[in-house]
């Protein structure tokens, strides 16, 4: 995010608790949605996350529920949310010097992140990830450290290729990270082997540590994209549907969801939301266009 943070939505523009509820119920029992996770920005600042997290917990058939955090207030909340129903979750983490922590996120909170992710471990919210992004120039020669330490602590680490969906446009193919950078720092380090079983739909590719148990994976987005296996939609805060995450249009079904549409109505257009989805992102293509909306304003 940009040092002067991004504006708020309006209050009236994001979807109300029980709106997200109805549209997370119409997923789950009408559209063969398995995994429902929570993301943001920042997922910890909604005030009804807790009772969000309960009312999808209590939905048949019931979801996997995960969510994806900073891990700032998680040490407050992670046994909360383990009563509600959440089930496990990720946490960005670039680095474990603090230095370098707060360069990178402009907080010197470091600390908060670890008893964070310590608090979710505690409250049976496993196996808790750590995704890491390596920005060439500030962190890009940590990478066997946090490795070595993920093992340490039992965190099960995923490393992600920077991606074009920064506030300021700044993205560059030539800067960013590669998969094939990540494996060679660490194969100086570590044994990788191949995950024996199959990789699926899942982002990450995974790779046993030394024999194992402990496993690294990498999701290498732009150099080895998997679209073709890509089975995740996104429903932003204020209730459009992205059917990609480099996606340049929007689907909205807050204003139907408002204007009295049945739940067959809302799920008719969720489908043709995500009919078009294309064949792949097309980074590597000339005339590639970064989203208008930022990561943080997404959900990644």
């Amino acid at each position: 995010m940009p040092a002067e943070g991004l504006d708020w939505l309006p209050g009236d523009d994001v979807l109300s608790d029980d709106e997200i509820l109805r549209l997370i119920d119409i997923a789950t029992s009408r559209l063969g949605v398995k995994e429902v996770r929570f993301t943001g920005g920042e997922p910890l600042v909604r005030r009804g996350l807790v009772d969000i997290v309960a009312g999808t917990s209590a939905l048949t058939p019931r979801p996997e529920i995960s969510m994806t955090t900073n891990a700032l207030g998680l040490s407050r909340n992670a046994r909360a949310l383990a009563d509600a129903g959440l089930d496990r979750v990720n946490v960005s983490l670039d680095t474990i010097r603090p230095k370098t922590f707060a360069e990178i996120t402009r907080r010197d909170r470091l600390p908060d992140v670890v008893a964070g992710l310590r608090a979710a471990q505690a409250a049976g919210l496993g196996p808790v990830k750590v995704n890491a992004v390596l920005l060439r120039g500030i962190n890009d020669d940590q990478a066997p450290e946090l490795l070595r330490w993920a093992i340490e602590h039992s965190y099960e680490l995923r490393f992600i290729e920077q991606m074009p969906l920064d506030a300021q446009h700044g993205w560059r193919r030539d800067e960013m990270v590669t998969a094939d950078e990540i494996f060679a720092m660490l194969e100086r380090e570590f044994v990788l082997t191949p995950a024996s079983e199959p990789r699926g739909s899942a982002p990450a590719e995974l790779f046993s540590v030394d024999g194992g148990p402990a496993t690294v994976g990498v999701i290498a987005s732009i150099t080895r994209p998997f679209c073709g296996d890509c089975d995740r939609v996104r429903l932003t805060a204020d209730g459009q549907v992205r059917n990609c995450l480099f996606a340049r249009e929007e689907s909205d079904l807050r204003t139907p969801l408002r204007d009295g549409a049945s739940d067959a109505e809302i799920a008719e257009r969720w489908i043709a939301a995500v009919r078009p989805k294309r064949p792949g992102h097309g980074i590597d293509d000339p005339s590639f266009l970064q989203p208008s909306r930022p990561m943080s304003a997404i959900g990644g």
